[in-house]
C-alpha cells in the first residue's frame, strides 16, 4: 500500500507543509538542519500530533484528514525505531519484541515465538534471556528493530535510528539495518542527520529547511546537484549561483569562473574542496580559475585540514597536512586559489 500524504501541522510559530508519498518496498530519508520540521513529520506520520491541514493516507484508507477522519497511533499499522531504542528495562531482549504482537492481540505463545523468531533474524537468539542492560548499543539496537518489524507493520519509522552508537558499531549496524530494510515490504521513512546513512541505506531523498521541501529525488542526483547551501554542505561541495553565457558564469558571490561545458541563464555550480589548491603567487593557466582569498580559519577535517577562505567567492579547501606546513596557513593570509575548469560542474539553477 502507498502511503500518500500532505502533512500541514503547526507546532507553535512553526509550520510544516511537506507533501510525500512512499511507495511500498521504498525507503524515504528526510533530512534537514535543526528546526527543519523532520520530527514533526515524523510525529504526524505516528499519529502524535494531528495534522491541522491535508491528509494522510495509506492504501485506501485515511489515518488523518481533517475535520473529520483520524486513526488514532495504538491503531496504526506502524513500527518505530527510536534513536535511544527505548526498550523496557524490566523486560528480556525476548519480552521486549513480544510486546508489539501481545499488544495487537497475540496469544503470549504465538507472540514469543514470532519474538523468537526475529531475534534469530537480527542474530540475537542467544540474547533472548537478556536484560537491555546488558546488551551493547547495537544488540539493544538490533532488539529495537526486531520489536518494530515484530508486528509486521505497513509503515516503519526509523528515528535516528544510529545516532547513538560508535562508529565502529554504527558500520556493522548500518549494513545490518540496510539488509533488513532491502526485504521490507511495506513503507519506510528514515529521519537522520547523518549523509552516510541516507545515501546508504535510503532510496529517495526529502531535504527540508523551513518545514519546506528545497529538493529531492535519488541519493546520486542530489550528492551531484545540490540546490541549497545545507545540502551542498551535507555531501560536501561548494556552491555559487550565477548566471552564464556560454562559457563563462558570472557568480552572485562575485567572481567569475570559466566553465568545462558551456551553460546558460541562471545556473549552479559546483565542486568539491578537494579541486582547490592554494598558491602564494598567481597560476598562470588557460584551464585554470584563480581568485584572490584571505585565509579565515584552518580546522582538521577527516584526514586532511579544511581552510574557510574569504574572497569572490569564498569557498572551502581541503587540504593535505604537507600543503598546510609548507604554506604555514594562518588566518588573515592572503592567497590565491585555483580550481581546474574540468573540476566545475553547473546545472540550471
Amino acid at each position: 500500500m502507498t502511503l500518500d500524504a500532505h502533512l500541514r501541522a503547526t507546532r507553535g510559530a512553526f509550520d510544516l507543509d511537506l507533501a510525500l508519498t512512499v511507495e511500498p518496498g521504498e525507503v524515504v530519508a528526510l533530512l534537514g538542519p535543526n528546526g527543519a520540521g523532520k520530527t514533526t513529520a515524523l510525529r504526524a506520520l505516528a499519529g502524535l500530533l494531528p495534522l491541522t491541514g491535508g491528509h494522510l493516507r495509506l492504501g485506501d484508507r485515511a489515518w488523518d484528514e481533517p475535520p473529520g477522519a483520524f486513526v488514532p497511533p495504538e491503531q496504526r499499522p506502524i513500527g518505530v525505531v527510536f534513536q535511544d531504542y527505548l526498550l523496557f528495562g524490566h523486560l528480556s531482549a525476548l519480552d521486549n519484541v513480544a510486546f508489539g504482537p501481545r499488544a495487537r492481540g497475540a496469544r503470549k505463545a504465538d507472540a514469543r515465538a514470532t519474538a523468537r523468531a526475529w531475534l534469530d533474524r537480527v542474530g540475537l537468539a542467544e540474547h533472548a534471556g537478556s536484560r537491555p542492560r546488558a546488551l551493547s548499543g547495537g544488540q539493544a539496537q538490533r532488539v529495537a528493530l526486531a520489536r518494530a518489524l515484530a508486528t509486521e507493520p505497513a509503515l516503519l519509522l526509523l528515528d535516528e535510528p544510529l545516532a547513538a552508537l560508535d562508529a565502529a558499531t554504527r558500520l556493522l549496524t548500518r549494513a545490518e539495518l540496510g539488509d533488513h530494510l532491502d526485504r521490507f515490504t511495506g513503507s519506510a521513512v528514515l529521519v537522520t542527520h547523518d549523509p552516510v546513512d541516507a545515501m546508504v541505506l535510503a532510496d529517495r531523498l526529502v531535504i527540508l529547511e523551513h518545514g519546506r521541501v528545497v529538493q529531492q529525488g535519488p541519493p546520486v542526483d542530489v550528492a551531484r546537484h545540490p540546490r541549497t547551501p545545507y545540502v551542498a554542505d551535507l555531501v560536501g561541495l561548494n556552491l555559487y549561483r550565477g548566471t552564464a553565457d556560454g562559457a563563462g558564469v558570472d557568480l552572485v558571490d562575485g567572481g567569475r569562473f570559466t566553465l568545462a561545458r558551456p551553460a546558460h541563464g541562471h545556473v549552479l555550480v559546483t565542486f568539491a574542496p578537494t579541486a582547490v589548491s592554494l598558491h602564494t603567487t598567481r597560476p598562470a593557466h588557460d584551464a585554470v580559475n584563480t581568485w584572490e582569498v584571505t585565509v579565515t580559519g584552518v580546522e582538521q577535517h577527516a584526514h586532511t585540514s579544511r581552510a574557510r577562505l574569504a574572497g569572490a567567492p569564498p569557498t572551502l579547501a581541503d587540504l593535505t597536512a604537507a600543503t598546510v606546513a609548507e604554506l604555514r596557513l594562518r588566518p588573515g593570509d592572503r592567497l590565491w586559489a585555483a580550481v581546474e575548469t574540468a573540476e566545475t560542474r553547473a546545472y540550471p539553477a
